[in-house]
């Protein structure tokens, strides 16, 4: 099938603006961009008149159907933590995944076709997480985005106030030193298994924690590292370089007094939640300016809402953070350009670019506008109308 939305405007993530241009795909992936298209006969069309074409939104860092919604208070409904032990690298969040949560449908009626889902912070090391596409699919398997497993990894307040009642971590330090430990193992399986290649009787007992470490160790898997505190983003920074691996930060919430730093080192951060009470010490200094300000110094950034129904009302508080100093441009790159880095699809997804996937979404306005509202939301050249809800349906 072909589609045609005719008449927008259109940012195609490049930096091209057109006034009124025409965006042709076919089979699922973009064709061409441009004002003066024709637009070939039976082909769907779109009449996209006062409307703002983008690329389709990415949430760099959700928890999209793991949270049980919708929830009963006290119920035990979530599949977030796996909170047994502090070390679970051997966990996946695609076995956790339901293809037919509630989320998907409110996330994507914002804009959003894609999103990586991470298991939550309780854990040093908390398991697989993983890209997927928000399509209306049968099973997980057929929504992820194969080769964008990354390793989740927490520093600071959540992992050691998880365990202080168990006595298996008490403080910062303890964590760290759990981490380091764990990563020590790891490289000592790793090598063993390389030595295996040439003689098998060095083969080590299999052992699931740490063979789900081996990609992380030889820096072959992207460590996703939960902080908000300069001390934890400087205990990152150090393990991470002092074992080679390959990472990236996770809310970096006092990331703005390290902005050059981060920005020397090339380090991606993902900012977020941007909107919440003081609800813990470590997130005290959290503000809507951050990332303006990094985004200044040099540094990638992407923009989260961390959640998982609540994801959808992250354009909304990236519009917070524009009226504080994050250009517009700058802005929507922290929702396309910069995660289709992070996670490794810049080739598939990110801009309006012809050979790259067809997902697209549609405003009735500025998509940072509190009362702009998406009206299309396309994925692979499927077909989202967000219909205005209905209460009396509800």
């Amino acid at each position: 099938m072909v589609l045609a939305i005719t008449n927008g405007k259109v940012y195609d993530g490049t930096g091209k603006v057109y006034k009124k241009a025409v965006v042709l795909a076919e089979n699922g992936k973009i064709k061409a961009v441009g004002e003066d298209l024709k637009v070939p006969e039976g082909a769907k069309v779109i009449n996209a008149r006062g409307k703002w074409v983008l690329p389709g939104f990415i949430e760099a860092h959700t928890h999209v159907t793991l949270m049980g919604e919708p929830q009963m208070r006290g119920a035990n409904s979530g599949d977030t933590n796996e909170g047994t032990d502090p070390i679970t690298s051997q966990v996946r969040v695609i076995d956790a995944f339901y293809p037919e949560g509630m989320a998907i449908d409110w996330v994507r009626r914002a804009g959003f076709t894609t999103a990586m889902v991470l298991p939550g912070s309780a854990n040093v090391i908390g398991g697989e997480g993983v890209a997927f596409k928000m399509a209306n699919r049968p099973t997980p398997d057929d929504m992820m985005i194969p080769g964008t497993q990354v390793m989740k990894m927490a520093l600071g307040e959540n992992p050691k106030s998880f365990y202080a009642q168990s006595n298996k971590i008490k403080t910062r330090m303890g964590t760290a030193a759990v981490w380091r430990e764990t990563l020590r193992k790891a490289k000592d399986y790793s090598d063993a298994l390389k030595a295996a290649e040439k003689d098998p009787s060095k083969a080590p007992k299999f052992d699931a924690k740490l063979d789900a470490l081996v990609p992380v160790i030889r820096g072959e898997m992207l460590c996703r590292i939960h902080c908000h505190r300069v001390d934890d983003i400087a205990t990152a920074m150090r393990v991470c370089e002092e074992f080679h691996l390959k990472y990236a930060l996770e809310h970096a919430t006092e990331g703005y007094k390290l902005a050059d730093k981060l920005a020397e080192k090339g380090i991606i951060c993902t900012i977020g939640p941007l909107v919440s009470g003081p609800y813990k010490q470590e997130v005290w200094g959290r503000s809507v300016m951050t990332p303006a300000v990094l985004v200044k110094a040099g540094v990638t950034v992407c923009l989260t809402e961390d959640a998982s129904v609540l994801t959808k009302n992250l354009p909304i508080h990236i519009g917070l953070c524009i009226r504080e100093g994050l250009a517009w441009e700058d802005a929507l790159k922290c929702v396309t350009v910069n995660p289709a880095k992070l996670l490794g699809i810049s080739d598939r997804v990110g801009t309006l670019e012809p050979g790259k996937d067809a997902d697209i979404c549609i405003w009735d306005g500025d998509p940072f506008c509190n009362y702009s509202r998406c009206e299309y939301t396309i994925i692979e050249g499927e077909i989202y109308e967000n219909k205005r809800l209905d209460m009396t349906m509800m």
